[in-house]
């Protein structure tokens, strides 16, 4: 399909159409060498590491501010500023691997992660305007742009605005002479996302007392351990709002978050705020006392090592039939899974978790710690629960949240290669069985205007199953094994001839 117009099974893409053309420019370019998509996930990781850089220096720049060092010693003795500005950065970059939501949605390839790369590139841009004038302007143009062409103009622009407010009263005159180049920016990124069709409001807000209270409940655990910090942070250093190592990182979160509670609490728009909340955070450090910090290690040391022996615990079921509880559940909630070993998955999982276990006996070291110990725990926690999940667990998650197993039942009715019609199908399934049953899908067509021989539909959410469609013979219903709720009819057009003439 053409570049500016992607398609798939006929349904448009997104109007983010950068993801698209990232995932497709590494698939031409590595994709005789290692599976498609395989080349199309690299880029995003890439974008994921760039996000962890991109938070260490912005936060090193704003920590070299006057007002953001500590006061010196009256015998001297203090941190060095370049020392200081590195362990807050250190700070910072842990606060963000010990981020919930970085967890869920980090690993995703979603135009999500473009759109995180360029809040924590534009942030950076902010912050090193004092000291590199000319990369920021480069960055900061290059930030919003991503933004607009990744599916979030409106963020980008409302980012733009406040960041030039910000850099207007600025008392460095760098910062200042750089707001004029914020409002150039913004201008760029509304004219890309002008020309890409990608303005589009999804505007939901909460609607009563309930999705309310599920809004808040999302942003608490999404957003742990870093909005207890930042909480912190924002009441520690009251009198400094208006500073930019409290400004600048304050304006990105808020608007993200106001972005997120406007779109009815959604996780993709809050997960744009994580660079930031990861910055306040990492500001309250050099105030914690010692019972706050070992709260936080006592916290982090119960739940991590508690959620890992979980994980163990039904990995050895699964692999051994004991505990037979466990087993018992996995094999009510993934029926047919069948379970293989794999040693390579065994090792790196042993490895981790040993890991982990120096790192809690580090931890409790009588020894002198950084000014960041508070937060290793909880970023080596997420490190290992993820490391686990994705070795361990990995094909129970697959088989459990993949449609691999749905397409391979249509594969038992519909021969591979055939036209299957999808009227109504979601990107996810029609991708399903484009990629894993090498199908040719329409999903646009209805069933009397398909040219396809099979149909394929879901039954309606009360769960009643619709009339067979005038001119198709039933063939067989079929569902994915961990989802009771929705099932799938399979149809094969009948014969031309049999077919009943219909007089005008």
């Amino acid at each position: 399909t053409p570049w500016l117009q992607p398609q798939l099974g006929g349904l448009p893409a997104d109007a983010a159409l950068l993801p698209y053309w990232l995932g497709a420019l590494f698939i031409k370019a590595l994709g005789a060498v290692i599976p498609a998509a395989l080349a199309a996930r690299i880029p995003f990781s890439l974008l994921l590491v760039l996000t962890l850089v991109l938070t260490w220096y912005g936060t090193y720049h704003l920590a070299r501010t006057e007002a953001a060092q500590p006061l010196p010693f009256a015998f001297g003795g203090e941190a060095a500023p370049i020392d200081y500005a590195r362990a807050i950065a250190d700070g910072a970059v842990l606060a963000l691997m010990a981020t919930l939501g970085l967890l869920q949605l980090g690993h995703e390839t979603t135009p999500e992660m473009l759109q995180l790369m360029g809040t924590a590139l534009f942030l950076y841009a902010l912050a090193a305007s004092p000291y590199r004038f000319t990369k920021s302007c480069v960055c900061l143009l290059m930030a919003l742009a991503i933004m607009a062409a990744s599916g979030a103009p409106s963020i980008a622009a409302a980012m733009g605005l406040t960041g030039s407010l910000i850099s207007f009263r600025s008392q460095y005159p760098q910062a200042q002479r750089l707001a004029w180049w914020v409002l150039v920016a913004v201008v760029l990124a509304s004219l890309i996302a002008l020309s890409i069709n990608a303005w589009a409001w999804r505007l939901s807000p909460a609607q009563g007392l309930g999705e309310v209270v599920l809004t808040l409940r999302m942003l608490a655990w999404f957003t742990w351990p870093a909005w207890p910090l930042t909480l912190w942070t924002l009441w520690r250093w009251r009198r400094h709002w208006f500073r930019r190592h409290i400004s600048i990182p304050l304006s990105c979160m808020l608007v993200c978050m106001f972005a997120s509670v406007l779109m009815g609490g959604s996780d993709r728009a809050l997960m744009l705020a994580v660079p930031s909340l990861a910055v306040l955070a990492a500001f309250a450090l050099p105030t914690l006392d010692r019972g706050t910090a070992a709260a936080i290690d006592w916290f982090s040391v119960c739940f991590f090592s508690a959620a890992a022996l979980v994980i163990w615990v039904v990995y050895l079921a699964m692999q051994t039939g004991y505990p037979p509880q466990p087993a018992a559940n996995v094999a009510k909630l993934a029926p047919g899974l069948e379970h293989e070993f794999h040693g390579l998955a065994l090792l790196v999982a042993s490895l981790g978790t040993v890991a982990w276990a120096w790192l809690v006996h580090w931890r409790a070291g009588r020894h002198t710690h950084p000014l960041w110990k508070s937060l290793v725990l909880p970023a080596g926690g997420v490190a290992l629960g993820w490391l686990l999940l994705m070795s361990l667990w990995l094909p129970l998650l697959d088989y459990a949240r993949s449609l691999r197993p749905l397409v391979q039942k249509v594969a038992q009715h519909v021969p591979a290669t055939e036209c299957l019609a999808v009227p109504g199908g979601s990107k996810a399934l029609v991708a399903a069985l484009i990629y894993f049953g090498d199908y040719k899908v329409e999903a646009l067509a209805d069933s009397f205007d398909t040219s396809c021989d099979y149909l394929l539909q879901s039954t309606r959410p009360n769960g009643e199953a619709s009339a067979t469609p005038n001119g198709w013979m039933f063939i067989a219903t079929e569902r994915r094994p961990t989802n009771r709720t929705e099932n799938f009819v399979v149809y094969r057009r009948e014969p031309r001839n049999s077919m009943p003439k219909v007089g005008r």
